[in-house]
């Protein structure tokens, strides 16, 4: 996963997903969810910060997940 965004695209893994306290398999569209990032710091984020699986820059034919702090 890379986080894109105001400061450097940088590379994480999501380590985990979480709906009020509570430990999820995935998160789906519309779910109001937290992400456990591996080494990444609360205020590393910033609403805004676009969460992207892969290159974001990069457009090919297939989908893309993304989440928006």
């Amino acid at each position: 996963m890379e986080i894109v965004g105001f400061r450097d695209t940088r590379k994480t893994v999501v380590t985990g997903v979480e709906m009020f306290k509570k430990q999820l398999d995935e998160g789906l569209a519309g779910d109001n969810a937290g992400l456990l990032l591996r080494g990444i710091a609360k205020e590393d984020v910033e609403r805004g910060m676009v969460l992207a699986r892969g290159d974001p820059s990069r457009r090919t034919g297939s989908s893309r997940r993304r989440s928006t702090f």
